[in-house]
């Protein structure tokens, strides 16, 4: 069946994020042209459309699509998931909003307004996620029917490299047809040959192979410390001939290791890097979390101050001063801050800790006593409810906590840490809140604690912080499980 090519479609949507772009500019002026210049929007033009002001709006257009381009809008999306892409455009469009906002600053443009930029930026981000939904959505059926089809070269003959290869085959909404393999002869062959595919080229004769046959993608699995020259010289004879190369992750020994990591392609200037992280933390939902953290923490302080001021009073009245208790605490990467909380002990409770160690009640290095006899009257009742945590706010204020993330631990307790998949815990901010705070607080195992934080690292998304937050609320007016 025939192809559609490549550059129709990416030439549809440029023309369709322009013609976004500029409707949403029109709507957004909508909104604000009366405020500006008291007069309709049908005159708003013909007052205003002079040369400059042409001449400013083209140049916006072609800074929006390099935007737009360098973020990688304009790449091949057919592995891409519908939500990662999505993702990807509202990113892409929230620079190019930026661009705008810079551009009215130097230009002073009068007419870009809060209003309009806010109108502008959500009206862009949804107009050209449904765009790129109606292309998918057009594509898909055409893929499955052999058209806008792919040509993959497979590099390497082993049993995960055929496996990837029907499972590509199975899904033919991605638009791939697998024409063969590549590789030397091994003894691993044997059971390649009964699989239904060919072997078409080896190393050495690739080149030519690449010359004289449709090829559009080469994806390669391969040992790399073994064949890392002929990986490099593969890459090197595609990128001469635009020919995509993809590497399946697993040939990367690292990112097979507890099947923990992702790796993500960055660029930084010439170089080329493969990043491998852990966790579901990146991108601009991490700024959202800290504006809605910086935001709320801010809005809490407001009005919760009163509360504040009366526990301080009473705390100066019962115990004396320090009203606070600040301790060193483990922060994100182990840096270690100073952590804020009401004091709910007597004034020399960090030094009696060490005869009370026998007594502890928790398991695994951290240090919890259900009576503890350094604790004070008034203490008891701010950690029954968890109103001795309320001065970590101002920590979540400065950008060393959370409103949620895993609880922070004193470095007495790090140091008792004795497995590294522990220290997970450590690549995200520590937290006001967490999962094991509404699962059953201080009533948890160790290893249960553990496995709840890991499990939040790995799944972290805005709305499980919103479930947890919610959730906190019931739990932390109860009691439950908190000593």
């Amino acid at each position: 069946m025939g192809k559609l090519q490549p550059r129709l479609i990416f030439l549809s949507k440029v023309a369709l994020d322009q013609l976004s772009m500029i409707l949403c500019f029109a709507l957004a002026a909508s909104f604000v042209v009366n405020d500006v210049d008291g007069v309709p929007l049908s005159q708003l033009f013909y007052i205003r459309l002079k040369l400059i002001n042409f001449i400013i709006f083209v140049v916006f257009m072609i800074s929006w699509y390099i935007s737009l381009s360098l973020l990688g809008a304009y790449y091949s999306k057919r592995i891409v998931p519908w939500k990662t892409e999505m993702y990807d455009i509202f990113y892409s469009v929230s620079i190019g909003t930026m661009l705008l906002l810079i551009y009215s600053v130097i230009f002073k443009v009068a007419l870009i307004t809060p209003t309009f930029l806010l109108v502008f930026w959500l009206a862009t981000a949804g107009i050209i996620g449904l765009n790129r939904t109606v292309i998918r959505f057009i594509l898909t059926p055409l893929r499955r029917r052999g058209l806008n089809l792919s040509n993959v070269l497979i590099v390497g003959t082993n049993a995960r490299a055929v496996r990837f290869a029907k499972e590509i085959e199975g899904q033919p909404e991605l638009g791939y047809r697998v024409i063969g393999f590549m590789d030397v002869d091994w003894s691993g062959n044997a059971d390649f040959k009964n699989s239904g595919y060919h072997l078409l080229t080896g190393f050495h004769s690739f080149p030519s192979f690449l010359r004289r046959n449709v090829v559009d993608e080469v994806i390669i699995d391969l040992p790399l410390n073994t064949f890392y020259q002929e990986a490099m010289e593969i890459v090197d004879y595609c990128v001469k001939q635009g020919v995509v190369v993809r590497f399946i992750s697993d040939s990367f020994y690292l990112l097979t290791r507890m099947n923990l990591a992702r790796s993500v392609v960055e660029e930084l200037n010439d170089n080329v890097l493969i990043t491998i992280y852990t966790g579901a933390m990146g991108g601009w939902p991490i700024m959202v979390k800290r504006a809605i953290d910086f935001v709320g923490a801010l809005l809490l302080i407001g009005v919760l101050s009163p509360i504040l001021l009366i526990i301080s009073l009473l705390i100066m009245a019962t115990t004396g001063r320090p009203i606070f208790f600040i301790q060193e605490r483990m922060g994100i990467n182990k840096r270690i801050f100073r952590l804020y909380k009401f004091r709910t002990m007597v004034a020399d409770a960090e030094q009696r800790q060490t005869a009370l160690e026998e007594a502890n009640e928790a398991d695994g290095p951290v240090f919890k006593i259900k009576n503890d006899p350094r604790i004070t009257v008034l203490g008891y009742f701010l950690r029954k409810t968890s109103l001795d945590e309320l001065p970590q706010l101002f920590n979540v204020l400065k950008g060393e906590m959370s409103l949620v993330g895993p609880r922070p631990l004193p470095v007495r307790d790090y140091k008792g840490f004795n497995q590294d998949w522990h220290r997970r815990r450590f690549s995200v901010k520590p937290g006001m809140t967490c999962l094991w705070q509404i699962k059953g607080r201080s009533a948890l195992s160790f290893e249960q604690w553990m496995n709840l934080d890991i499990y939040y690292i790995d799944h972290w998304s805005l709305g499980l912080d919103f479930k947890i937050l919610a959730l906190t609320v019931p739990v932390v007016m109860g009691g439950g499980g908190a000593y």
